[in-house]
Parts: C-alpha cells; structure tokens; sequence
C-alpha cells in the first residue's frame, strides 16, 4: 500500500530480507573504511535487539492468552508433535557433533578463566530444578526477566479462565493480542538498520583476530551447525512432510536464522519467528505456543556446542573417549541444553556439567567455558541461528504434515 512518501514507497518496494542483506554489507564496509564509526553505529543494534528483548515476552504473553481464550472446542493445538520434533533434532544435534569430535579430534589452547564471573549449575538436578522453578514464577516477574516457560505457563492459565469471560472481554483480548502483533512489525521493519549496526560494532570491535588461533575448532563447531541445518533437518522435514523440504528449510534461514545470526538471542527472535509462521499460515493456536517454547525447549546449536567443547576438553587433557560414553554425553547434552534457559550464560555454563562425565576437573571446564566466552561471537551466532530457525522449521514441518494427513495439502 502506497504511503504517499516516494522515498518511504521506494524502500517498502524492497523486500525485508534484501533490506537486512543491504544493511549487513554496509556494516561491513563502514567497519572497514572507520572503526570509529563502526562502534558508533552499535547504537542502532543496541536499540534494536532492545526493542525486541523487550516487545517479546509481551507478545508471547498476550498471543498466548488470547489463543486459549478464542479457541473453539473442537480445534487443537498440535503441540504433541512438534515437541517430539525439538526432542528428535536436539538429541540428532548432539550425536552429529559426538560423530564430528571422533572424526576431527580437536585440541584447544585454554585460557585464564577469572574472567568468566558466573557460576555454573552443579547438576543436572540442578538444571531441571531451575526449570520447574521458573514454571510458577510471579507472572510479573516472568515477564519481566523475559522467562518464557513462566510466560507460557500464566498465558495458558489465564486463557484457559477467561474463556468463560463474555464474549466482550475475548473481544478486548483479541483486539489486545492484534495491536501488539502490529507493534512487533513495526518493530520489524527496522532490523535492516539493527543489523547494520549489529555488524558493524561487532567487526569494529573484534576484527575477529582473536579467533584465528581457535580456527579449527570453530570449523567443527560451525561444519556440525551447518550438517544438521542443512542434511539432518531437512531429513526430519521431509519425514513430516513427503516433499522436498529444502524451499521450507532456506525459508527459515532466510528469515529467521540471519537476524538471529545477528541478535545472537533466541528470545529478541520470537517476534520474528511469529511474523515468520505467520506468513507461512501456520495454525495460529499452534505456532502462539511453539514458537516461544521452541525458543526455550528446542536447543539444537546448544547441545552442538556442550558436546564438542566438552570432547575438546576431553582430547586436550589426553583422556581417551569410547562411544558409549559418547553416546552418554549426547543424552546429557540434550537434557542440559533443554534446560539452559534458566542458567546465566546459556550453553557455555553447561560444559563443566558434560565434563564431569569425563573426571575432568572444574577449573579446567571453567577455561574451556573461557575459550567459548573468546569464540563467542561466531560459535554463539551460529548457535542462536539454528536454534531459532529450526523452531519455526519444525513447527511449520508438524503444520504441513497434519495438513497432508488431512488431506488439506
């Protein structure tokens, strides 16, 4: 729709993700050409991950509620499923980066961990302990702290009693859920100039040197997050859906994985991946809940990272690994990056947790951790990318598939 602006006109006439290509090049040059001016630029990223950061939990909360609250008996959900997907490919994850550690033995050079100021969880119980805690967390707070297995589980509760409310309040709710959805575009419509910022402060600032000495390592890393983006998903795609899966696949790593690439946040991602799901036509009761749980349960790129730094940390300390163990430490990693969301840190607090299966000791997992912290910005990218794009992958995968069985498609 013309705006009666040319200049506003010309740049709508542009896709979004051509947009967002413009602007990452830019970054780049502008980095090159002025550091100085590449920093400066970091303003725009900061303001835009921070408009998502905080339009997110919102969303999820408001999308949530109003879904239960408009749902027509008879219709579901579909959200069994999908949590079989994020179960299937997380656990595919980290048996691919088992198989990458064994066919490229990776030793790293540790670093002083002092820097690394966050205590890691002593436990799986641990892990699981601060999930189940975070699950009747004060609304208030959930929100926010940005805890989205507290948002989800008030946003059910709250559907779920106000579809006795009159049709009036449903009304105001809907209305309430559709004036948020249209913040999130305009909020949206701004990630060409966040991601231009985003770049540019990033290259300015590290200019990557400090990563060439961990080079191998990064190329496991990244070569395991591609494999599973670009075989193993599109395997469990097509299982779902019959046809070719790669358009689905390129979809949403077009979409959502470059500005999560860039965000480095599952969550300031949610809000894309909402648009993204749907502009696909997926389920809205569906994709209302999946997405966000996807962006809490759905760890793929997380549990990539646990194992092969936790099987560096094992062939740097000369401990030989047999396959059961390994075996062993996938089942770890899937359970331990599923419950990452309630750790400070992520994924990288989990690896002492992995290395204690090997006897290693907790000073030397916290200098791995270190040597993460130093590669974060690539392994951290890579890993948020296919973490969040898989989460609509994977829902649009169990939409499509219903669908077919339906006979729809």
């Amino acid at each position: 729709m013309a705006s009666g602006n040319p200049v506003v006109d010309a740049v709508n006439r542009v896709s979004l993700v051509k947009q967002i290509f413009i602007g990452l090049i830019l970054g780049i040059l502008i980095a090159w050409i002025s550091p100085a001016a590449g920093l400066a630029a970091g303003l725009l990223g900061t303001l835009f991950v921070g408009a998502l950061k905080a339009v997110a939990p919102v969303l999820v909360f408001i999308l949530v509620m109003s879904a239960v609250a408009q749902h027509q008996k008879g219709s579901e959900a579909h959200i069994k499923p999908i949590i079989v997907l994020y179960a299937i490919g997380t656990f595919s994850a980290a048996l691919a980066a088992v198989v990458f550690s064994f066919a490229f033995p990776t030793e790293i050079v540790l670093v002083n961990a002092d820097d690394v100021g966050t205590t890691p969880p002593s436990g799986i119980t641990q892990v699981m302990k601060t999930l189940l805690m975070n699950l009747v967390a004060n609304p208030v707070n959930a929100i926010a702290n940005a805890n989205y297995i507290g948002i989800l589980a008030w946003g059910l509760i709250l559907g779920f009693a106000l579809r006795q409310a009159s049709d009036n309040t449903r009304a105001i709710v809907a209305d309430l859920a559709a004036a948020v959805s249209q913040v999130v575009k305009w909020v949206i419509r701004f990630a060409p100039l966040g991601i231009f910022g985003l770049v540019a402060s990033t290259i300015a600032e590290t200019g990557f040197g400090a990563l060439i000495g961990y080079g191998r390592l990064l190329l496991v890393l990244v070569g395991c997050m591609l494999f599973i983006a670009l075989v193993v998903n599109p395997l469990i795609v097509w299982w779902k859906i019959r046809r070719n899966p790669y358009p689905l696949v390129f979809t949403c790593l077009r979409e959502s994985g470059i500005t999560a690439f860039f965000t480095r946040s599952s969550a300031a991602n949610i809000p894309v991946n909402m648009a993204l799901a749907k502009k696909l036509n997926l389920h809205e009761d569906t994709y209302s809940i999946s997405i966000p749980l996807g962006a809490t349960i759905n760890m793929g790129g997380a549990a990539i990272t646990i194992t092969i730094l936790a099987m560096a940390a094992a062939y740097t300390q000369g401990i030989q690994v047999d396959f059961a163990t390994a075996i062993l430490l996938s089942l770890i990693a899937t359970l331990s990056a599923a419950g990452a969301s309630g750790v400070a840190g992520g994924s990288l607090l989990l690896i002492p947790l992995a290395c204690s299966l090997f006897g290693i000791s907790n000073d030397i997992a916290m200098q791995v951790v270190a040597v993460g912290f130093i590669i974060g910005v690539v392994q951290d990218s890579a890993e948020t990318a296919l973490n969040s794009s898989t989460d609509v992958l994977f829902t649009a995968a169990a939409d499509y598939g219903r669908q077919r069985k339906e006979g729809q498609l």
